[in-house]
Formats: structure tokens, sequence, C-alpha cells
């Protein structure tokens, strides 16, 4: 993947730190890039907002249908769909709330369950590989910027 300088450093010229707007620029468009690279090696069949919710649902579960949509910041009706299309794969199945049978609960199968499963392990073998290919100093400095970008996402792990 090269070497550790930047495009500008390789140029001969010192790098010139970017202002907040400027970075938050490249760092947007490298995070769009990587998850979109992400999703693409997932191979799950299932369409981004599907991986999605049966993250959710996988890491979060048992939902209801209402928690899940706010979740994931989507309409009801949307979730509804979204799950109906989940379910009718075999990868979530609803139940009646234990506390209140007018709320339906949403969970993941074992077959949903290991299809998250193998989509988590091809997406990690796949930035593993790309890791792999780092120099040292590269991989110190991702390592190094981890804390960093888990903050910025509000520190929370959200999604697939």
């Amino acid at each position: 993947m090269g070497g550790s300088a930047s495009p500008t450093e390789r140029a001969g010229r010192p790098a010139t730190p970017l202002a907040p707007v400027e970075l938050a620029a490249r760092l947007r468009l490298s995070a769009t890039r990587l998850a979109r690279r992400l999703r693409q090696e997932a191979d799950s069949g299932l369409t981004p907002s599907q991986l999605s919710a049966l993250a959710a649902i996988d890491h979060r579960g048992p939902l209801t249908l209402g928690a899940l949509a706010d979740y994931e910041r989507v309409a009801p009706p949307s979730i509804t769909k979204l799950v109906a299309k989940l379910e009718a794969e075999g990868l979530v199945i609803r139940t009646a709330d234990p506390g209140d049978r007018r709320f339906v609960r949403v969970a993941t199968t074992e077959a949903g369950r290991a299809r998250m499963n193998t989509s988590r392990q091809r997406r990690t073998a796949w930035l593993a590989g790309r890791i792999r290919e780092l120099d040292a100093d590269q991989q110190a400095r991702l390592r190094a910027a981890l804390d960093v970008l888990d903050e910025l996402a509000g520190g929370e792990e959200r999604r697939p």
C-alpha cells in the first residue's frame, strides 16, 4: 500500500496541517469509501439497510419494532417492511412482548446469527489482509487513531 508519507510529503514538500473542515472532509470521504468496501466484502445477500437492521437486532435484541426504527433512524413503516423481508428469509423471528402483548419484539434466529457471523468474519478477514499490507509505522498510526475514531463516533459500537 505504499509508504507512510502523505502525497505532499512524497512530492518533497512538507505536510501542511489540515484545517478542521478539510480534515472532516477527508475523514468523511475515507470513512465512506471504507464502509462501502466493507459492505461489498460482507457478501451477505442483504441490502445495506437489511444488514444494518439485522446487526442491530443481533447485537441489541430482542427489540420492539419501534425501538429498532428509532435505532436505525427510519420511519416505523420502513422498519416493518424491512423486518418482514428478514423474517421471510428466516433471519429474524417476531414474538409478542411478555410484558405487553400489544408490542412485538424481533430477535435473530440461528440462521440470522450465522449470517451475521459469516459476514463479520469476511469483512474482518478482508480488513486484516489490507492492514497486513501496511508497514509497521502505518499500523502503529492506525492503532493510535482508533481511540480518536471511537470518540468521534460517540463511543458506541453501532454498525455491522
